[in-house]
């Protein structure tokens, strides 16, 4: 196993885990929010999917399956269209209804596809590529896709927590 396909792994867990915390959830469910400055589960898993199709299409140079393949359209979200996620406040995370489940999945079954595709696309030569020289030491690559994976992992959990949370009250 090479560290491409550990990668690769690591992003299949992600699209599993968005799949378990997404089950079944009713729109109502998924904007549900442990208090008022909590993020809720549908805007944890959108900004997931958000923040992986954002970066690793930038590592390729490509464009993000969010805005290529009108996912930006289907959900219809009140918010820019480019829009990550990042840094969002109380009304931006509130900003993140009107979705469903199967939304959330199908998006985030196509950045991971995408993001298969960008993999298999590389070398692990291409993982020790320097890409960002402002920070000591500069990032690389294979450092970036780990961020990327392990912040995805996080929020994966975070939603999962919710999840919890809202089931049993």
């Amino acid at each position: 196993m090479t560290a491409l396909d550990v990668l690769t792994e690591g992003f299949a867990r992600v699209r599993d885990g968005v799949r378990e915390a997404a089950a079944d959830l009713a729109p109502e469910q998924l904007e549900a929010r442990p208090d008022e400055d909590a993020n809720s589960i549908g805007w944890l898993l959108w900004h997931t999917s958000r923040v992986q199709d954002a970066q690793m299409a930038a590592l390729a140079g490509s464009d993000e399956v969010w805005l290529a393949d009108g996912w930006v359209d289907r959900f219809g979200l009140a918010l820019d269209r480019e829009d990550t996620g990042f840094g969002h406040d109380h009304d931006q995370v509130a900003a993140v209804r009107g979705i469903t489940a199967e939304q959330l999945t199908a998006y985030q079954d196509a950045t991971f596809e995408r993001t298969r595709q960008i993999l298999a696309g590389m070398t692990d030569a291409d993982l020790g590529r320097v890409i960002d020289e402002s920070y000591d030491p500069p990032v690389t690559v294979g450092v970036r896709v780990l961020s990327i994976l392990a912040d995805d992992l996080e929020h994966v959990g975070q939603a999962a927590y919710v999840r919890g949370i809202i089931e049993r009250g």
